[in-house]
């Protein structure tokens, strides 16, 4: 997968989960398994339409699929697209781990402002006025 589609994907699944009632919905599937979205729509003080169109959100970025069986609709999560964001989360930690580490090596060697180089301020520093 190129990493264009890639960063697209992540920033679908981000702004997917950015709502509360589709991270409820999402939790729910987890735990609970495949619902009819008539179920879900139950559990929410929102009419079915509304609930559609959280699911159709989800569908969008990949977090839930659709099984029709007759005309009862079930919708199961899908966690795969959870892994690009964990990989990308991954991403941010090592890099802040490297710079927390960097900062635990300049404390153990107690290098102070004061032991800095200085800049020499002659160079580009116009003097006053």
């Amino acid at each position: 997968m190129g990493e264009q589609l890639q960063e697209q994907r992540l920033s679908e699944v981000l702004k997917a989960v950015s709502d509360a009632t589709r991270r409820s919905i999402l939790t729910t599937l987890v735990q609970e398994g495949p619902l009819r979205v008539t179920e879900l729509a139950g559990r929410y003080d929102m009419s079915l339409n509304a609930i559609s169109k959280h699911i159709k959100v989800l569908e969008s970025a990949h977090l839930v699929t659709r099984r029709t069986i007759g005309r009862v609709h079930l919708i199961e999560a899908d966690l795969d697209p959870v892994r690009a964001v964990d990989a990308w989360f991954g991403q941010l930690r090592s890099i802040w781990d490297l710079r927390l580490e960097r900062l635990g090596e300049v404390i153990a060697k107690g290098v102070t402002r004061d032991e800095r180089p200085v800049p020499d301020g002659n160079k580009d520093d116009p003097g006053p006025g």
